[in-house]
């Protein structure tokens, strides 16, 4: 009996690492820096199995579900003009940490390819004596410097993991809260509960490996002449059809609204979340 009791006990944990557990955060930010009163909010994953945990926005696999419905119609459905806007996020990339190599890798959309490099700036925590309680969760208080920003997080360990929204972890616990010392950005946890798998992320367009300042000087590039940028770039891609609208656009038109949305959605993001 006592066996037997042992190998349902191994069953039960097996199935329990083998589950993915979402966490859902309210991010806040104030992504223009010309305009503080402009506050953006969202709701992101992170998603994390025993293996990784992947970091992403909510409305990026909401877009990811329409487009990949419409892709296996054979772009019979169209695509819904002010549903994708309804859907635009401020959280165009995605962080995955790998448990076992203890790598962390950043994507992020650059015109049509996908750009991933490997962060390599560890974090220095000073965690604090300081303990209060949040919502259910008993946490305690860390500061730390990343990327410009100072940063303080409280984290719990009532929960079995290790773990963070965005690239923060390396705490003995999970960070329930986290903000930037200027207000500019903030992560709070609102829920968790088990999903069956990790989503499937589309990832039209090639993937690239590179160094982060080789992103970052792609990054630059792009934003000082995306035209030229897209015309030199390795991918392909056709933007999805888009209802709500009627005959067959002008290409200088065309290449001019793209210019101005590419050049507005830069002075609306000049307040990144990684100032260095």
């Amino acid at each position: 009996m006592k066996k037997i009791a042992v190998v349902a006990l191994l069953i039960v944990a097996q199935i329990s690492m083998a589950q993915t557990n979402r966490f859902v955060y309210q991010v806040t930010m104030k992504p223009n820096a010309s305009d503080k009163k402009d506050v953006k909010t969202e709701n992101a994953y992170l998603d994390i199995s025993g293996e990784k945990s992947l970091f992403y926005s909510e409305n990026r696999i909401k877009r990811d579900s329409i487009l990949r419905s419409n892709f296996q119609s054979g772009g019979e459905r169209g695509v819904n003009r002010e549903q994708m806007e309804s859907l635009r996020s401020n959280i165009n990339y995605s962080v995955e940490k790998d448990k076992k190599s203890q790598k962390m890798t950043f994507k992020d959309r650059i015109g049509r390819d996908i750009y991933a490099y490997e962060e390599e700036r560890p974090l220095d925590w000073k965690v604090l004596a300081e303990t209060t309680k949040i919502g259910d969760y008993k946490v305690q208080k860390a500061e730390t410097d990343f990327a410009g920003r100072k940063w303080t997080a409280w984290f719990t360990t009532d929960l079995p993991y290790q773990d963070g929204p965005y690239k923060f972890t390396g705490l003995p616990g999970l960070i329930i809260k986290l903000e930037d010392s200027s207000g500019d950005y903030s992560f709070d946890l609102m829920k968790n509960y088990k999903i069956s798998d990790f989503p499937e992320m589309n990832q039209f367009g090639n993937i690239i490996k590179l160094k982060r300042k080789d992103y970052l000087k792609q990054q630059e590039k792009f934003r000082e002449d995306p035209m030229s940028f897209l015309a030199a770039g390795r991918g392909g891609g056709i933007a999805p059809p888009m209802r709500g609208g009627g005959g067959n656009p002008n290409p200088a038109d065309m290449r001019k609204r793209m210019e101005e949305r590419i050049k507005e959605e830069a002075k609306n993001n000049s307040n990144p979340i990684e100032l260095q």
